[in-house]
């Protein structure tokens, strides 16, 4: 018997539409990164082109080469992390440009491609840094040979609305844009990405970039969620043992049953993604009743206290996300973030679309 993770298209389609109409008139992006959040890039990317998107991003080239596989030519897929010229071959990726460094090799190899400029305005990762933009802004030369789509930047704190970065970024990003040699306001910006949506009219752009929303996270953490939930994860009851007070279950012990009870062993575990900090925190559901997971998480079985389900029998699937389970209520019970419950789901789930 075999986990299935059920992953609805629809409701990531609706998802887009609903932080396109936000984000009007600018244009929203669909982040498809580490396979989509973990639920599949290509389904994802097909079921948002389907929707209307037309700009993707991903981190890597070869996530880049592979997107493009699966939606054909036309759409705009940006490599987050960059890329060498013509390591794209004749994928017609989108390098994001990070580094001085970057807009010089692209500049060298010819710049007939288009680009993005990615300018660091608070996160003290990838783009170019305050040095690094005063010297673009001092030699007009530099960008001359390159077709620029876009000028970007990436908010640190938009899940923080009264953060005082964000209105810090967003006018260092205005100031920076505004002294581009040659170019300035010509070249559009993207600014927001999924909380960044519901920061207001100073967080617009040309192109928004959401990603943890679309696959139904919560971008306004501490707000009711406005997006749908896209992801549902069952995992079958291998097994169902009665025992005693005073009986242990799992690696070292660490739960004992205070009540005689019925112990229900399911067929998925850390190396499925389940994390491991969510032993003896985490719960599942079952015929529409909570039930608590007990003891450690393994490697492949999780065990849950089904004593108050007398009907669970063998073959009865726990819902480990879904509705009541969502991941932002499961990372919160492991310590975590819902980005990192989505991307850690593993490869051995059956993996089900729905609502194409």
């Amino acid at each position: 018997m075999q986990a299935v993770l059920t992953v609805d298209l629809g409701a990531i389609a609706a998802n887009w539409v609903m932080l396109r109409d936000r984000a009007s008139p600018g244009a929203v992006a669909g982040v498809v990164k580490a396979d989509g959040y973990g639920l599949g890039a290509g389904p994802v990317g097909r079921a948002l082109l389907a929707a209307g998107c037309r700009h993707f991003f991903v981190a890597q080239l070869a996530e880049g080469m592979a997107l493009r596989a699966a939606l054909g030519p036309g759409p705009m897929i940006a490599v987050l992390g960059g890329f060498a010229p013509g390591a794209d071959e004749d994928a017609a990726l989108v390098p994001v440009l990070n580094s001085l460094a970057d807009v010089a090799a692209h500049a060298t190899a010819g710049g007939d491609g288009p680009a993005i400029l990615h300018l660091d305005t608070g996160m003290a990762r990838l783009g170019l840094d305050a040095t690094e933009q005063e010297r673009l802004a001092s030699e007009p030369g530099l960008l001359d040979r390159l077709d620029l789509r876009f000028v970007m930047t990436h908010l640190a704190c938009a899940d923080e609305p009264d953060h005082p970065l964000n209105a810090a970024q967003a006018m260092r990003f205005s100031a920076a844009r505004a002294r581009l040699p040659g170019h300035g306001p010509k070249v559009r910006a993207s600014l927001a990405n999924s909380s960044g949506l519901f920061l207001g009219p100073a967080f617009a752009s040309d192109l928004a970039r959401p990603g943890c929303a679309l696959y139904g996270i919560n971008p306004t953490p501490g707000r009711p969620n406005p997006m749908r939930q896209v992801a549902t994860l069952h995992a079958p009851i291998l097994q169902i043992r009665e025992i005693p007070p005073g009986t242990t279950v799992g690696y070292g012990a660490s739960w004992t049953a205070g009540r005689a009870s019925r112990i229900a062993t399911v067929a998925a575990g850390y190396a499925d993604g389940y994390l491991r900090a969510l032993s003896g925190r985490g719960t599942g559901i079952l015929a529409g009743r909570p039930v608590a997971l007990v003891g450690r998480v393994s490697m492949d079985l999780l065990t849950f206290d089904v004593t108050d389900v007398p009907g669970a029998m063998p073959g009865d699937p726990i819902q480990l996300i879904g509705p009541g389970n969502t991941p932002d209520e499961v990372a919160a019970r492991a310590g975590t973030i819902g980005y990192e419950i989505l991307t850690s789901l593993g490869a051995r789930y059956r993996r089900d679309y729905v609502g194409a």
